[in-house]
């Protein structure tokens, strides 16, 4: 059965030269392996990246851009497969619908939103998959301090640790989606403190 990954990541094209090679590392590792990449279908910075590395050594990328990006036109024009939706909305669902695992790679406030709805989404299990946030030199470090710290003060609680797994290099993301514990949609039962 074909393997997918949803991996969240920037567009902008500015970022350290860092973000982009982790990218190409996943990229290859995703060929690689068989697993198809579904992102938000752009053009510039990582989502590019990840295409562009993804496409050339024969991988399958599926993009899901809504209409008004399409517009002014920040879709990527070669995918395997570009959906096209109504808005972010759309976007985000159909972003994670059926796939095996989600990547966080470093990114800006969409990436952010993103990595925290489907938190939300797991701790409440409507996703039950892996997610697997890069936190390439420290990158996620607060993110990850303030998500325990939601805890400490609990505002969640310590089995929600399990929602995630945090790795350092890129190279460490397929193996953390192998070996994530394992989560249900009973989950809901301990979704409130």
């Amino acid at each position: 059965m074909e393997r997918k990954i949803c991996i969240y990541c920037a567009s902008s094209n500015k970022v350290a030269s860092k973000h982009f090679e982790a990218t190409d590392i996943l990229a290859t590792e995703l060929v690689k392996h068989g697993i198809t990449a579904v992102y938000g279908g752009g053009s510039a910075g990582l989502m590019g990246r990840l295409a562009n590395t993804m496409l050339a050594q024969g991988g399958k990328v599926v993009g899901v851009l809504p209409r008004f990006m399409e517009k002014v036109e920040w879709g990527h024009k070669g995918l395997t497969e570009l959906i096209l939706v109504e808005d972010m909305h759309e976007r985000k669902k159909l972003l994670i619908n059926e796939v095996d695992a989600v990547v966080a790679l470093p990114g800006g406030c969409g990436t952010l939103e993103e990595l925290m709805e489907v938190i939300t989404l797991k701790r409440l299990g409507k996703f039950t998959k892996p997610i697997i946030i890069l936190n390439l030199d420290g990158f996620y470090t607060p993110l990850v301090e303030l998500l325990d710290k939601m805890i400490e003060e609990k505002f969640m609680r310590p089995e929600h640790r399990s929602i995630w797994t945090v790795v350092n290099r890129p190279e460490e993301i397929l193996p953390a989606i192998e070996s994530a514990p394992e989560w249900s949609e009973d989950k809901i039962n301990i979704a409130a403190v």
